[in-house]
């Protein structure tokens, strides 16, 4: 009996071994790339080539390749920088890549994935937040209803950079986009343009200075490659490579500010001391279906900071100094500007419709100057194919959003900055691109849900700041410095502009 027992079992896993091996051997090959060692796969590698985004770009210059597959650990990390496979991975296939990967950063981000950017999978929870984000959040009805907020911060801008005009001259680019964008969206979400008591001048104090500082470092380090995300048991024994010290610190102090602000609006409420809407957060809390407990409205409300801070202030920057160095691309904006607007009033949102050159430049600043080097990572559900490639399932997808807006295939002359190119007879320019053929804000079905609110305060900061001044390289820089930060791709050092007004003065000091 025992012989028999044995014999059948020898013909199942014979069988299964069989079967297996026809499976894999008729199945695609993976996608090319670096030949993994056993176990950890190229962990050692990606160790020694810090960043990580930057050896993963080098890799696929070297194999010639739109497509790799590295693997680290058990994991199949696949980046892709190819237009056509993008839109097969993230449209065609959708729904196979929908979810998120777990990782240490995104669950404490997330406060354990409360969140909608950030939580795993694209079940139930996270289509009542999506739901949520789309009628109550940032629905067309609900952006109107804040408009005076975004008004408000877009005089206030005007007013501060005037002061400033007197005093400094030369002013932080970078820190006036910052600055601006922070405020838009601290207005609309907690009712105020300050976390803290601000500055007399108008700018930022220093609670806000702090809460500003950490809110930049949170997208550099969420996804970002981390050892401990690959082989977890890792972090029981030491913070292996001090990716979970830097993020616990700015979270931190993120919600030092954020949370008394939440909790006491919550008492407000109960208490009855407050009995309208103001801001979004009062939206938050008067939810019924569902009802969001404290801990899921301090998520959504650090969403809402993450995802409105970074890529509009990166994006600014790297236009106006790319129209500092070609002075005829400025000319061009301003005088776009005067014709659409004149000089008698402000720019408006009413107005950004109408304002295709200065969308244009945005556009190809989205496009040549990425805020990150890849998408938010999506994890396929099952196996499957794509692009000819055999796609395990459990393997990681980074979208290159640097790899795609610098495709020679794609783009003629793809390191010029060239506004035109996006110009095509009267057709509206608009800051998305459909085919992918550049990434200005996330797609698919986990894509960023608020790209009119993001293209509105893009579109507005820029229009403001071209029309109300002009900027120039202080006296003492000989040319502009267009080199990009090793670590990331923000500018390697701050633009800083001889700024001067050039409307009327009354439009300055009677702004609301």
């Amino acid at each position: 009996m025992i012989i028999l027992i044995f014999f059948l079992l020898s013909i199942l896993f014979i069988t299964f071994l069989i079967t297996r091996y026809k499976r894999v051997k008729h199945r695609p090959p993976l996608p090319p790339g670096p030949k993994p060692l056993p176990y950890i796969g190229s962990l050692i590698t990606m160790l020694r080539n810090r960043p990580t985004f930057r050896w993963i770009h080098r890799m696929m210059d070297e194999m010639n390749t739109k497509i790799i597959c590295i693997r680290v650990g058990n994991v199949h990390v696949i980046a892709v920088s190819d237009a056509k496979i993008a839109c097969e991975f993230l449209k065609d296939k959708d729904e196979i890549f929908s979810s998120r990967p777990e990782s240490m950063s995104s669950y404490l981000t997330s406060k354990g994935y409360l969140d909608a950017a950030l939580v795993t999978t694209a079940g139930d929870y996270w289509k009542q937040l999506r739901r949520i984000l789309a009628t109550k959040i940032l629905s067309e009805s609900r952006l109107k209803w804040l408009k005076n907020k975004r008004d408000a911060e877009a005089d206030h801008l005007i007013r501060y950079i005037y002061k400033q005009c007197d005093t400094k001259g030369v002013m932080n680019v970078r820190s006036i986009a910052k600055q601006y964008t922070g405020n838009v969206i601290k207005n609309m979400a907690f009712g105020s343009r300050y976390i803290g008591k601000g500055n007399a001048d108008g700018g930022l104090g220093e609670e806000d200075i702090e809460h500003s500082n950490s809110l930049a470092v949170i997208p550099l380090h969420v996804f970002a490659f981390c050892a401990t995300d690959y082989f977890p048991w890792l972090r029981w024994r030491t913070d292996f490579d001090g990716h979970e010290r830097i993020i616990r610190n700015a979270l931190g102090i993120i919600r030092k500010y954020q949370d008394p602000l939440i909790d006491e609006r919550i008492q407000r409420w109960k208490d009855g001391v407050r009995t309208e809407e103001n801001d979004l957060l009062d939206v938050y809390i008067n939810l019924r279906n569902p009802r969001l407990t404290s801990d899921q409205i301090k998520a959504q409300m650090l969403d809402l900071m993450l995802a409105s801070f970074d890529n509009t202030s990166n994006c600014v920057e790297w236009a106006i100094a790319e129209m500092i160095k070609e002075p005829k691309i400025f000319e061009k904006a301003v005088h776009e500007l005067d014709l659409v607007v004149g000089k008698d009033r402000l720019v408006q949102e009413s107005d950004l419709v109408h304002l295709n050159y200065i969308k244009a430049c945005l556009r190809e600043a989205f496009r040549l100057h990425p805020v990150s080097p890849f998408n938010l990572p999506h994890v396929s559900s099952v196996d499957t194919v794509v692009a000819g490639y055999f796609i395990p399932k459990g393997s990681h997808l980074l979208v290159s959003r640097r790899g795609l807006g610098r495709d020679p295939e794609i783009w003629d002359d793809p390191l010029k900055f060239n506004p035109d190119r996006h110009i095509n007879g009267d057709n509206e320019v608009v800051l998305t691109d459909n085919n992918l053929h550049l990434l200005s804000f996330g797609t698919g079905r986990r894509g960023c849900p608020g790209v009119v609110l993001g293209s509105t305060i893009t579109v507005m900061l820029m229009a403001r700041l071209v029309q109300g001044f002009t900027w120039e390289l202080p006296p003492n820089e000989p040319h502009v410095d267009l080199n990009e930060n090793v670590r990331n791709l923000w500018k390697a050092k701050p633009l800083l502009a001889l700024v001067k007004p050039r409307l009327p003065q009354h439009l300055y000091t009677t702004s609301t």
